[in-house]
């Protein structure tokens, strides 16, 4: 009876490892296959090969051991991330308890001590190895070298979520409102607890039914009631039907200058 459980088992094994899909040529995020131009006529692979497979610098292998491997399962290739950053972290002379050079792993969290005085560039007291290397700089500067939020400015804001604290050397972008043009610097940079000149935000011209009206006046190519002009920008006019232009020929190619436009006038 034993015997032929183990027949019915082993035969049913087989069966499943015949109906489990094959897996197709790997792609090896920061590594490949060893010998990878020759192994071509062996994909698509049966679940349990296993190939030997090499990483990118600053990446580390699963495995331990001179080869590690890489093996079709039914689920697919196993490991799913092969090939792992390693993150070196140098001991800091501001550091609250300072020890030699230490590696960690893709994944990996450490916790930073710094001396009082000393912080984090981000307000925070882990960092973590990611795909990228670490999350932040695994160092400790100087808490009155920080710069406080980014200076707020006129119909402008920054593209980023802001942030508490900010380290020597960051940079931030600002944008301005639709129709609002920048002047200036787009960025600003941290430069001990200061930061750089900001931008600013010139507002558009705005033209009105009203004001056309008032003067007789209407867009040349356009039907708008309300339409913003950026400053530098030029908009025609012309009278409106039935009325005579009183005002130089000139002036009906009025430029908008930082919210403000001489329009021409009809009569």
């Amino acid at each position: 009876m034993q015997l032929l459980v183990t027949v019915i088992l082993t035969l049913w094994v087989s069966w499943a490892r015949g109906q489990a899909k094959p897996c197709d040529f790997p792609e090896i995020k920061h590594g490949r296959l060893y010998w990878e131009g020759s192994i071509g006529p062996y994909f698509p692979a049966s679940v349990g090969q296993s190939f030997p497979y090499s990483c990118d610098k600053n990446y580390v292998r699963h495995s331990t051991f001179f080869w590690g491997s890489i093996t079709c399962t039914p689920e697919g290739w196993f490991p799913k991330v092969p090939c792992r950053r390693k993150c070196v972290f140098n001991a800091s002379e501001h550091e609250q308890f300072p020890f030699k050079v230490k590696t960690y792993l893709q994944g990996d969290t450490m916790k930073v001590d710094c001396r009082p005085g000393y912080s984090l560039p981000n307000p925070q007291s882990t960092v973590t190895c990611t795909e990228n290397g670490w999350s932040s700089p695994p160092r400790c500067i100087k808490s009155a070298d920080k710069c406080g939020p980014p200076p707020a400015i006129s119909d402008g804001d920054i593209t980023s979520f802001p942030s508490e604290g900010y380290p020597p050397g960051s940079r931030v972008e600002y944008q301005c409102q639709a129709y609002y043009e920048l002047r200036g610097p787009q960025y600003v940079t941290c430069s001990y607890a200061k930061w750089s000149e900001p931008p600013r935000c010139i507002e558009p011209c705005v033209i009105s039914e009203e004001i056309m009206n008032e003067k007789n006046i209407q867009l040349k190519r356009k039907d708008n009631k309300r339409y913003y002009v950026k400053t530098g920008d030029t908009v025609e006019f012309m009278c409106k039907s039935g009325r005579k232009v009183v005002t130089s020929v000139e002036s009906f190619q009025a430029v908008c200058r930082e919210g403000a436009v001489e329009f021409p006038r009809c009569e």
